[in-house]
């Protein structure tokens, strides 16, 4: 092309002027900042397969070029700039039939130049170059080319929360989401609550963005507490969605909470032996510092810093501890220190005769009352067998009627009837009924 064109300026100048004038756009090749077609616009933007894109776009022409907005004006989009227009132009709103399904919503009249592409392809992913012609007036905006992006995935949404969160503060917290299409938005949908209302906002560089907002206030609760936010791009004119989600884990600066105090050993403690004080705390940050107080009547008297206290028994005593951070402090519950008195002698011996007697006595009861029981089963036992057999009872009861009595009888000596000698008596013993 440039052999042509030289070879036509030596030939004749007005050859030259004819083709400068079929072949290239007067805007074209003339600097940008004086001549040409300026478009205000996205210098880049991204689209979504299967969804719409919409351009926002203004456009203004040099006063002196003779545009005339009574003359019809059309609209045209190139995806080249090149002396072949006609080929690369991909939408004119004077054809009913385009290569791209786009549709100009602006009133190009009033100089606006928005854009609605449908249905959008990966393949349209180009840098484009917007074009106006009225009546002999015909300008591209060469200096101001817009970028199309178009991906198959969805955007994954953003969370905005202030970095240095603390307790009891108020924040808003945004889930917000790329719009390329206001005519069709997303769905935004998060754990902190169920009818947040989605909003859609022009941004500064002139795309759209849909968002959801909840203002919280803060505590510690909220430390750890993940933020769960989900976008729904509906595609294939709403037949079907293509989703993703972002979260956020939210870290909330607070004062310790829960502070409590322990000791060992419990209960009664002799004297001179170890004691074990511990404190025990949580906070955000989790740097806490433990002070030890001693109750006392002329107040609180720190003894100690640390977790840990540790030290003899000696008196009966109060303590509490403090747990602080950068965000304040709290104070623990009293716990008493008690001291173990020592026992008296003389009273542990009296316990224990005391407790020797109680015993013996025990044994004696107890030894006397299964006599007893034993004599009383004897007994009944005896009685139940003679019931059984009348005739024994009978036989025992003349057993205890017969009476034993002594019969002495001499025998006669003739020659010596005087006198009875003892070994000539013999005795006799009778049963006699009485």
């Amino acid at each position: 092309m440039r052999y042509s064109l030289m070879t036509a300026v030596s030939a004749n100048g007005l050859t030259v002027t004819m083709l400068l004038n079929v072949l290239i756009d007067p805007g074209t090749m003339a600097d940008c900042g004086t001549s040409h077609l300026f478009l205000t616009a996205p210098k880049r933007i991204e689209a979504l397969s299967g969804s719409c894109l919409l351009i926002p776009c203004n456009y203004s022409v040099p006063e002196d070029r003779g545009f005339d907005p009574t003359n019809p004006i059309v609209g045209l989009w190139l995806n080249h700039t090149n002396f072949n227009v006609d080929k690369n132009v991909v939408f004119d709103s004077s054809r009913e039939h385009n290569i791209y399904p786009i549709n100009i919503t602006g009133d190009l009249k009033k100089k606006n130049c928005t854009t609605l592409f449908f249905n959008v392809v990966t393949k349209y992913t180009h840098e484009y170059f917007f074009r106006i012609q009225n009546g002999k007036f015909k300008a591209t905006a060469i200096c101001d080319p817009l970028y199309i992006k178009v991906q198959d995935s969805a955007w994954s949404p953003t969370i905005e929360i202030p970095a240095d969160l603390k307790e009891e503060e108020s924040v808003t917290v945004t889930c917000s989401a790329n719009t390329p299409c206001p005519q069709s938005p997303p769905e935004l949908t998060w754990n902190l609550q169920t009818d947040s209302q989605r909003q859609t906002e022009k941004n500064s560089n002139l795309t759209f963005t849909s968002k959801i907002q909840k203002n919280i206030t803060l505590s510690d609760a909220h430390d750890g507490f993940t933020i769960n936010c989900s976008v729904s791009y509906p595609v294939d004119k709403g037949n079907s969605v293509k989703t993703a989600v972002k979260q956020h884990t939210l870290n909330v600066s607070y004062a310790p909470k829960d502070t409590s105090v322990s000791i060992s050993p419990l209960g009664l403690v002799p004297v001179g032996s170890w004691v074990n004080l511990t404190c025990s705390s949580r906070a955000n940050p989790p740097h806490i510092s433990f002070s030890w107080f001693k109750i006392s009547k002329e107040g609180d008297i720190k003894v100690a810093d640390g977790d840990f206290h540790t030290f003899n028994a000696t008196e009966n005593a109060e303590y509490h501890c403090i747990a602080a951070n950068r965000m304040g402090n709290q104070t623990s519950e009293i716990i008493a220190l008690r001291i173990k008195e020592p026992l008296d002698e003389s009273l542990t011996w009296k316990i224990i005769l005391g407790g020797g007697v109680v015993l013996i006595c025990l044994i004696v009861c107890s030894l006397a009352l299964l006599c007893w029981r034993r004599k009383n089963s004897t007994a009944r036992q005896k009685q139940a067998s003679t019931r059984g057999n009348p005739s024994i009872e009978t036989e025992s009861t003349n057993e205890e009627n017969i009476h034993y009595g002594e019969i002495k009888f001499a025998r006669k000596n003739p020659t010596s009837s005087a006198q009875i000698s003892r070994e000539e008596v013999d005795t006799i013993y009778a049963q006699v009924k009485v």
